[in-house]
């Protein structure tokens, strides 16, 4: 679909780019062209993944170990970046998230989620966005990008997962107010809200005990979830110069499910206290490996 050299002279920071989608889209822009850098809070696994890709292919992977709840550490990390060479592209793909029913939730429950999702990524996009400016544009350089991944529910609401679509509603906002405010310093932000595409860490989280995906294919109009690749295009073509006046925008990718179902969750409404008691062994479970290998 793309032709191999569409990124050379790019150097795209995905967050959350050691593992699972943004893994697939750093490797993605990679193959094409791009110097990458990649971000997360275990930076063996980034080191890992970046060894890796540079392995399959051609070019260059930097790997950073961030908090990027830590505005500070964010900002250093991006100052690191800048000196060795100024990023043209940011991918804000760093998430986290956990089914609950609302009043279950304890504050740290709740900021667990929204660190991560609303205040860590206006944090990079922040640290990002004003060496952009203090660089400098005029009409004619090539525009710079922020794509944000954020879920479909900022559409219809997200039951049982309010921490996120509250954190990811804040995240279109953010896309939408920096479009108008610095569309002059030739910066464009767009957003992806991409359905179910089954990755470990989400499936773990979100559908314990569960065959990934299994609901989605029984209630989506396409009977299917999505892909990696499919994201990994429509990244691509969101980070290309293909239509520079595209900015302040969300696409949806997820087969019309958004538009078919009232809330990806809403049918948990239905779970008895002891299933819940078991998905939260799970998640809790998923939990303590997760800090295990960190060493935490």
């Amino acid at each position: 679909m793309y032709a191999p050299s569409l990124f050379n002279g790019k150097k795209i920071l995905v967050t959350g780019g050691g593992t699972g989608l943004g893994r697939g889209m750093a490797e993605k822009f990679l193959s094409l062209g791009a110097e990458i850098a990649i971000c997360g809070r275990r930076k063996e696994v980034c080191e890992q993944t970046a060894r890796e890709l540079m392995a399959k292919h051609d070019g260059k992977v930097t790997a950073y170990g961030v908090d990027i709840r830590d505005a500070a550490a964010v900002d250093a990390m991006v100052e690191e970046i800048f000196r060795a060479g100024p990023l043209t592209d940011l991918v804000n793909n760093a998430a986290g998230n956990f089914i609950s029913p609302t009043e279950a939730l304890s504050p740290r429950g709740f900021d667990a989620i929204a660190n991560i999702v609303m205040h860590g990524t206006f944090y990079v996009t922040q640290a990002v966005g004003k060496r952009w400016i203090a660089r400098g544009w005029k009409p004619g350089d090539p525009m710079r990008s922020v794509m944000s991944i954020i879920v479909t529910w900022v559409e219809n609401g997200g039951p049982f997962v309010v921490p996120s679509a509250m954190s990811k509603s804040a995240i279109m906002t953010m896309t939408r107010s920096l479009a108008t405010e610095w569309g002059r310093y030739g910066i464009r932000l767009n957003a992806v809200g991409p359905g179910e595409i089954p990755t470990e860490g989400m499936s773990k989280r979100l559908n314990p005990g569960e065959e990934p995906g299994a609901r989605t294919k029984a209630a989506n109009p396409m009977g299917r979830v999505g892909t990696k690749e499919e994201l990994n295009n429509l990244a691509t073509f969101l980070l290309s110069s293909g239509c520079d006046w595209l900015t302040g925008q969300a696409i949806m990718m997820d087969g019309g499910g958004y538009l078919a179902t009232g809330g990806n969750f809403y049918e948990l409404r239905d779970w008895t206290p002891e299933q819940w008691a078991e998905a939260r062994a799970l998640i809790e479970a998923q939990n303590r490996k997760d800090r295990e290998q960190r060493g935490v």
